[in-house]
C-alpha cells in the first residue's frame, strides 16, 4: 500500500468537557494517545492535526504531530459535519504543497484506547480486500432485539416491531455499532464521494474493550482509569 496520511480533527470547542483534546488521562493529553498509536503504526506516514485551538496545536505538536495550518472557524463548530474537516486537510494540503497520498485514515482523538495495532488492522483490510474505504465497529454490547420503548403511561413497547428469532441472547444474529475509532479510505474516492461509505467499504471490528469514545466527563474518567494502570 503507498503513502497514509493520519488526520487527528480535534476542535477546541467542547460543551461537555471544556478543551477535552488536552485534558489530562492517564497523565497525558487526550490526544496523545492517538499520535503516539499513530506514530507507533509502521503504516502511516504522516500524522497531521486538524484544529482550531493555538493551544491544542502545541501540544499536538510536543506530542509529535505536524499542525500545518489552523482549521478556519467555520469548520469548527458544534454541527460541523465531521468529514469537513478531513477533506478540508487533504485539499489545503494538497494546494499548499502539493501532497497528495493514497489513503487517508481519520483518528479521533476521543478514541484513546485504539492501538496501533488497530490500526496496522485496517490498512492490511483494505489492502487486501482492495477496498474502497474500512470503518472500524465494536459488537454492540445490548442487541436491538431487547429495545424497548416507554409511552407516554409507562408502558413498555418493543422497539423493532416483528418476530424475533429467539429470546436468547446465544441465537441472535451479531449486530456491530460504529465505535469512532478508525475511519480509513481513499483520497481520491474521499474526494469524489465525500463519503466514507461505498460498495466497497469494509468493517474493521475491534473490541469492546478498546472501543471507548470519549463524550462525557463519565468517559473521561473511565479512560483516565484505564489508562493510568497501564505500565
Amino acid at each position: 500500500m503507498n503513502e497514509v496520511l493520519a488526520i487527528v480533527p480535534a476542535r477546541g470547542g467542547s460543551r461537555g468537557i471544556p478543551n477535552k483534546n488536552i485534558a489530562l488521562v492517564g497523565g497525558q493529553p487526550l490526544i496523545y494517545w492517538t499520535i503516539a498509536a499513530a506514530r507507533a503504526a509502521a503504516s502511516i506516514q504522516r500524522i497531521v492535526v486538524s484544529t482550531d485551538s493555538p493551544a491544542i496545536a502545541e501540544v499536538a505538536r510536543r506530542c509529535g504531530a505536524e499542525t500545518p495550518f489552523l482549521r478556519p472557524p467555520e469548520l469548527a463548530q458544534d454541527d460541523t459535519p465531521g468529514l469537513a474537516p478531513i477533506l478540508h486537510a487533504i485539499r489545503w494540503l494538497a494546494e499548499h504543497e502539493g501532497y497528495r497520498p493514497e489513503w487517508v485514515i481519520c483518528l479521533q482523538p476521543t478514541s484513546p484506547l485504539r492501538t496501533a495495532g488497530d490500526i496496522e488492522a485496517a490498512v492490511e483490510l483494505a489492502r487486501r480486500k482492495r477496498a474502497d474505504a474500512v470503518v472500524s465497529v465494536a459488537p454492540l454490547g445490548h442487541h436491538p432485539y431487547w429495545i424497548k420503548q416507554v409511552d407516554e403511561e409507562g408502558r413498555l413497547h418493543d422497539f423493532l416491531t416483528g418476530d424475533h428469532p429467539s429470546d436468547r441472547r446465544q441465537d441472535a444474529p451479531p449486530v456491530y455499532v460504529l465505535n469512532g475509532a478508525i475511519y480509513l479510505a481513499r483520497r481520491d474516492v474521499l474526494l469524489e464521494r465525500e463519503t466514507w461509505y461505498t460498495g466497497q467499504t469494509y468493517a474493521c471490528v475491534m473490541p469492546l474493550e478498546r472501543s471507548l469514545d470519549v463524550d462525557t466527563p463519565w468517559d473521561l474518567h473511565l479512560a483516565d482509569l484505564i489508562l493510568g494502570a497501564r505500565p
